[in-house]
């Protein structure tokens, strides 16, 4: 591990849809303590999780998804401003949540939103896909073949993350989910290495780590009834503050930083943002239905539907669809024949 993540531990930035991602069960398996944030005029803000994972220190920050369209332009401006000063100075990686029983759209717009807030970099050199409802593959087919050949959304969102993905939902748990853990880490130690051995830094992680160290200060001379001299530093050990305590400073100073130069009306009316979403041809609407419909079929099943689905949808009309129907109920039954014959 580099000296930057050693020294503190590596620091997560979780990403994800409120109900789809999982988030409280990724932090059950990472083994850490929840820590929710406070209410920010009403407003729920991040919450952090710290632990041992795999032999490391890890701190996991997440928080409400900001970047869905259905979010309120004033609490998403606490919530942006909330994450980047509880993962200040800056994350080892950000973690996006995917799950693989839905459609991409939220998370595309989250990967367009990202990079309008924090660069392009964020995305391309520091985030890695991390999908999570894997119920939705059959016991032999693995998570890169379903993707290659169902599901291109979660594909491009994948090459878009510089093809860093990993899931830590196993079949069998126990070994198998440390083992996912550990090579988790080790993908997010990768980023580090490949960033020069840095966290992720942008300005406007500086401005926030600028008003946290000086929030910092502040509530240490409150604490001790003393002025802090203009050359201290609250990384620097003070003669009566603990570590223990000085990290229990830092936190609170976190907390009470209020919202951050975010200008979101910019982000969110981008083009690219805006464009996350794109209108489909009337055929490319219907191939995206037939897809999601397919999906929740078993493989054997799902390949031979796709085929008699694919006839009906190009040949079109009422004889489109009854040649479709008959080719896929014969794929179908061809299909069962011979994997009874192979049992």
């Amino acid at each position: 591990m580099s000296a930057s993540a050693s020294q503190s531990g590596l620091r997560l930035v979780l990403l994800g849809q409120r109900n789809a991602a999982r988030r409280p069960a990724v932090c059950s398996l990472l083994d850490l303590e929840d820590q929710p944030g406070p209410d920010v005029d009403g407003v729920q803000g991040c919450s952090k999780q710290r632990g041992e994972a795999a032999g490391r220190q890890v701190v996991v920050v997440s928080s409400p998804a900001w970047f869905s369209s259905a979010c309120d332009p004033e609490e998403r401006t606490k919530h942006i401003s909330s994450l980047i000063a509880s993962s200040s100075p800056g994350p080892h990686a950000f973690l996006l949540c995917v799950p693989l029983n839905q459609p991409a759209d939220g998370e595309a717009r989250a990967l367009d939103a990202l990079i309008q807030l924090l660069g392009p970099s964020a995305v391309a050199s520091n985030t890695i896909i991390l999908f999570t409802h894997t119920e939705e593959l059959d016991e032999d087919e693995q998570l890169e073949e379903y993707l290659i050949t169902w599901r291109k959304d979660l594909q491009n969102l994948v090459e878009r993350c510089g093809d860093r993905y990993h899931t830590l939902e196993t079949r069998n748990g126990g070994p198998e989910e440390k083992q996912a853990v550990e090579e988790l880490l080790e993908k997010v130690e990768q980023v580090v290495k490949e960033s020069g051995g840095q966290h992720f830094s942008y300005p406007l992680y500086q401005e926030a780590e600028e008003r946290v160290r000086e929030k910092q200060v502040e509530l240490v001379s409150e604490r001790r009834g003393e002025e802090l001299s203009d050359q201290a530093s609250p990384t620097n050990s003070h003669p009566e503050v603990s570590e223990e305590e000085m990290g229990a400073v830092r936190e609170e100073a976190e907390r009470s930083i209020g919202d951050l130069n975010v200008d979101v009306d910019s982000i969110f009316s981008s083009p690219a943002v805006l464009a996350s979403s794109p209108a489909l041809s009337p055929l490319g609407g219907l191939w995206e239905k037939l897809l999601a419909w397919i999906r929740w079929l078993p493989t054997l099943v799902r390949r031979e539907a796709l085929l008699g689905a694919l006839v009906g949808l190009f040949v079109g009309g009422p004889v489109g669809g009854m040649v479709g129907a008959s080719v896929g109920s014969v794929a179908t039954e061809v299909g069962r024949r011979n994997t009874q014959k192979n049992k």
